[in-house]
């Protein structure tokens, strides 16, 4: 999942090598954070969260072949 999310958020930021993806386990499932440059937050949450909302929907469809729960986090 964390390799994912990092191609998602590369391929959509200006500046790739900021991309940062931490992946924690705890009791409710698996928790991502996205990290990345402060210029390319808009458009990791798109218009109205539009992209972020994408993104986490991807993320749970794969998920969901694996059977497992997964939170995707952008934070600055």
């Amino acid at each position: 999942m964390k390799e994912l999310v990092e191609i998602i958020a590369k391929s959509l930021v200006d500046f790739p090598e900021e991309v940062v993806v931490t992946e924690t386990e705890n009791s409710k499932g698996i928790l991502l954070e996205l990290r990345v440059a402060q210029s390319d937050m808009g458009k990791v949450i798109g218009k109205q969260g539009r992209i972020a909302k994408a993104i986490r929907s991807v993320v749970k469809a794969a998920a969901s072949k694996e059977e497992k729960k997964v939170t995707v986090d952008i934070v600055q």
